[in-house]
């Protein structure tokens, strides 16, 4: 049985770096490596040599860590999307919509999902068995309950790059770069009151937060019923945004946030 265990490391203010490892190869790679020493602390406590580096896109808060990384492990890897190009510190392979890439006995699919960034990539681990879960690393484009800010891209971009998150199966965990999840609720709540799915989220996740647990990773299935961002189609949403389009539902909804 191929093995791909998934380590959650909190860094920065509200950052989560995530280290996959397999057991019996003794190798690791790491999604977003914000910063370098916690990542390099947890390797050493399972006695495993990194071999890949998955960026999402090119922001600091997720390649800052890169340089330090390399100099440790010379043989390693890094990943980035095609439209970074100069953008990723030691980037050697430019990702494309529709491309693999393999960790041990996995392989992730990649999808080209512009809008936080013009060249932002997500990587999808597809389940094992119909039992099992499949593992989305997706950067900024979606949040729990909520999406990345557009620093360089549309609202129809954005819609285009959720739309195809959106579509993966409902047994699939969100793996997204920040805790923004109780923020991002609250907000949600305010345009979309009337929801109960949402209503009984929030509960949870206040409770969560306060008690300092991490809310990361969330079920795509929760995120389709409850966060606004990926709900431009719903007649609750359409009616606050007073509009119909998917593009101008969402960049509506996001203004609001953006002030909110």
């Amino acid at each position: 049985m191929p093995n791909m265990e998934i380590k959650r490391i909190p860094v920065l203010s509200d950052n989560y770096i995530f280290v996959l490892s397999d057991p019996q190869r003794k190798i690791a790679a790491v999604v977003d490596p914000a910063v370098a020493q916690p990542v390099i602390d947890y390797l050493q406590s399972i006695d495993a040599k990194l071999v890949a580096i998955f960026n999402t896109h090119h922001h600091g808060d997720h390649v800052d860590g890169n340089k330090q990384l390399v100099q440790q492990f010379p043989d390693l890897c890094v990943y980035g999307g095609a439209e970074d190009r100069g953008r990723i510190p030691h980037q050697q392979v430019y990702l494309q919509e529709g491309d693999t890439v393999k960790f041990g006995d996995r392989t992730a699919k990649v999808f080209f999902v512009p809008g936080h960034t013009l060249g932002h990539i997500a990587y999808y681990f597809p389940p094992l068995n119909t039992e099992g879960t499949g593992e989305l690393f997706c950067g900024d484009t979606i949040f729990a309950g909520g999406c990345g800010r557009l620093f360089e891209g549309t609202p129809a971009q954005m819609v285009d790059s959720i739309a195809k998150l959106r579509q993966l199966p409902d047994r699939t965990r969100v793996w997204c770069a920040h805790e923004y999840t109780l923020s991002n609720l609250k907000f949600a709540v305010s345009v979309d009151g009337d929801n109960q799915d949402l209503q009984a989220r929030y509960q949870l996740v206040q409770q969560a937060r306060s008690q300092g647990v991490a809310t990361i990773p969330s079920l795509l299935a929760d995120e389709k019923q409850t966060n606004p961002f990926l709900r431009w189609d719903s007649s609750a949403l359409q009616a606050i945004a007073k509009i119909q389009e998917p593009a101008r539902v969402f960049a509506r909804i996001r203004g609001m946030k953006d002030r909110f």
